[in-house]
């Protein structure tokens, strides 16, 4: 009799370390399925100026990066506006390039081209606008173009 006590507090104790085992196991198997980093789909571009007349020839004067998800961030000056006026369209760059009432340029040739390519909201987007001058830039583009060179 005495060996079956020994005998079920060895399978007892035998089956609780295993259970144990299958816990800690089982943790060790939750703990290494990957998480998503965020719950927003990213929102980050590229916006690139150059001089010349197409984007595949002009010489980048200056470059910033736009992040929107989950917070307004990256090298561009004005983050905060330039993701509310990007959200409000929809993430359509080419909304933005509306001509600014009452604003004068000169009428000289000296082409500037924007880019802007990267992800808005999980989808791919691509977009280049060629303008006569920077003054033309200044006056048709919104906040998310309007960089300074």
């Amino acid at each position: 009799m005495r060996y079956f006590r020994t005998l079920g507090a060895t399978v007892l104790a035998t089956t609780t370390g295993l259970a144990l085992i299958g816990t800690a196991y089982t943790g060790a198997a939750v703990a290494a399925v990957a998480s998503p980093a965020s719950l927003y789909a990213p929102s980050a571009l590229v916006l690139a100026v150059g001089e010349g007349e197409s984007p595949e020839t002009a010489t980048i004067v200056r470059a910033v990066t736009l992040s929107c998800a989950p917070v307004p961030g990256g090298t561009h000056p004005s983050p905060e506006s330039a993701c509310a006026e990007l959200a409000a369209t929809g993430g359509d760059l080419g909304a933005l390039t509306v001509l600014a009432g009452g604003r004068p340029c000169t009428r000289e040739w000296a082409p500037v081209t924007v880019t802007g390519d990267g992800v808005w909201q999980g989808r791919r987007v691509s977009w280049s606008e060629t303008y006569g001058n920077a003054c033309e830039l200044r006056a048709r583009t919104a906040a998310v173009a309007a960089l300074t060179f």
